[in-house]
């Protein structure tokens, strides 16, 4: 006996799938949408927090700019000028002469010879010491000094400038005393106690006419 199946007349179906997969992806889009509101409530609270804080900080701020103001306006010109020298002996506190010499010391050729050097001025530009130099060097060769300038520019922690220049014409000198204005700005950190040790005992052994290192 042969059987035969018409799935045209009887077609199978399963009403049950359907609903069961719709419900399954429901079920997970709505635990994802829960999640997504709960990050953004979150953002939000975050976001009004932080805004509440600026506000407080530029509110402290505005007050202390206004309690400045009125103290300066109360001083006397004698005083603003003890203020601002005051100011100007903390910046100088925190310049290292030490320092200085360790990175002249890399930075000026062997055949250079510094005769003098003076601080002009001391600043603090955001976090950094900046320091203005009147620095007087010898050198046999413009060419030297040219290159050593080069040098500099390009180290980043001098910017030289030729301000003029004199023949040496003494007994037993020879070259040309270059006047230079130099814009020091020592880069963060510290040179090693060592190098600075080594460098202040040569730079206190060596005679006065010997060439290379500040003096």
């Amino acid at each position: 006996m042969n059987n035969k199946l018409n799935l045209a007349s009887k077609p199978f179906t399963n009403r049950t799938l359907p609903w069961v997969v719709t419900g399954v992806l429901l079920f997970f889009s709505l635990i994802a949408f829960a999640g997504i509101i709960r990050a953004t409530r979150q953002a939000n609270t975050e976001a009004a927090v932080i805004e509440n804080e600026v506000r407080r900080l530029r509110q402290e701020e505005e007050g202390l700019r206004k309690e400045a103001d009125k103290v300066k306006q109360s001083l006397s010109s004698d005083q603003l000028k003890t203020l601002k020298a005051a100011h100007e002996l903390v910046d100088r506190k925190q310049f290292s002469w030490s320092r200085l010499f360790v990175d002249l010391e890399s930075a000026l050729p062997g055949n250079v010879r510094v005769t003098r050097i003076s601080v002009r001025d001391v600043a603090m530009r955001d976090t950094q010491t900046v320091a203005e130099l009147d620095l007087a060097v010898v050198s046999k060769s413009s060419e030297t000094i040219t290159n050593m300038i080069s040098n500099m520019d390009r180290g980043g922690v001098f910017r030289a400038y030729i301000a003029a220049q004199n023949l040496q014409k003494g007994r037993g000198e020879t070259g040309t005393e270059y006047e230079l204005h130099v814009i020091y700005s020592p880069r963060a950190g510290a040179p090693t106690v060592e190098s600075q040790a080594a460098n202040l005992a040569q730079a206190g052994t060596q005679p006065e006419t010997s060439e290379g290192g500040p003096k």
